[in-house]
C-alpha cells in the first residue's frame, strides 16, 4: 500500500478549511428558488484534485461538508444538504480532473470544465428527482410533492441552476488556472516524481 506524505494530508486539510470558509459565503441567484445557493467551495477541491489526484479532491469535498454539518448543522437533523453539496462537488470535479489529466492542456481544462458542468447538472437533476427532494419532504414534514411537481421543479430550476453554477465555477476556475496553471503542473509533476 502506497504511503501518503504528510504534506499531502496538510494540503488537503488547508484546502478543506478554505473550501468550508468559501461554502459559508454562499448567495442565491435571483431567477432561482432561494434554497439553491452558489458558492465557490468547489475551487479548492478542484485544486486538490489537480495537485494530489482525484481522491484528494473528493477528500476536500468530504471535509468541507463534515465541517459544515458540525458547525452549522442541518435544519432537518439529517445532513441532506451536505450530502447533496458533496455529490454535486464530486460530480463536477471528477470529470474535470479526468479530462485534464488525459489532455494536459488549457483546451483540456476547458473541455474538462464543460464535462464537469454537464455531469453535475445531469447527476443533480436525477438525484434531486429521486432522492434529495423526497428526502427533504420526508424529514421536514412538508407536504409531499407529486411526481409532476418534482419534475417541473427539476426541469425549471434545478437543471438550469446547476448549468449556471457550473458555468460560474468554470469561469472562476479558468481565471485562476490561467495564473496558476504552470505552478499546478510543476507541483503535480514533482509529487509524481517523489
Amino acid at each position: 500500500m502506497k504511503r501518503v506524505p504528510i504534506r499531502v494530508f496538510a494540503g488537503i486539510g488547508v484546502l478543506g478549511a478554505m473550501a468550508y470558509v468559501l461554502m459559508m459565503l454562499n448567495f442565491p441567484l435571483p431567477p432561482f428558488p432561494n434554497f439553491l445557493l452558489v458558492d465557490f467551495s468547489d475551487v479548492p477541491a478542484l485544486v486538490a484534485a489537480l495537485l494530489y489526484g482525484p481522491l484528494a479532491g473528493v477528500a476536500v469535498e468530504f471535509l468541507k461538508n463534515v465541517l459544515n454539518y458540525v458547525f452549522v448543522g442541518s435544519a432537518t437533523g439529517v445532513p441532506i444538504g451536505q450530502i447533496a453539496n458533496f455529490t454535486a462537488g464530486v460530480a463536477f470535479l471528477l470529470p474535470v480532473s479526468y479530462v485534464y489529466r488525459k489532455a494536459g492542456s488549457k483546451k483540456g481544462m476547458l473541455l474538462g470544465l464543460a464535462a464537469g458542468t454537464a455531469a453535475m447538472a445531469l447527476v443533480m437533476s436525477v438525484l434531486n428527482y429521486y432522492v434529495f427532494l423526497p428526502a427533504y419532504t420526508l424529514f421536514l414534514g412538508a407536504p409531499a410533492m407529486s411526481a409532476p411537481e418534482i419534475k417541473e421543479l427539476v426541469i425549471s430550476a434545478i437543471l438550469p441552476f446547476n448549468v449556471v453554477k457550473g458555468a460560474i465555477m468554470a469561469i472562476v476556475f479558468q481565471l485562476l488556472f490561467v495564473r496558476l496553471g504552470s505552478w499546478l503542473a510543476k507541483q503535480a509533476a514533482s509529487r509524481q516524481a517523489a
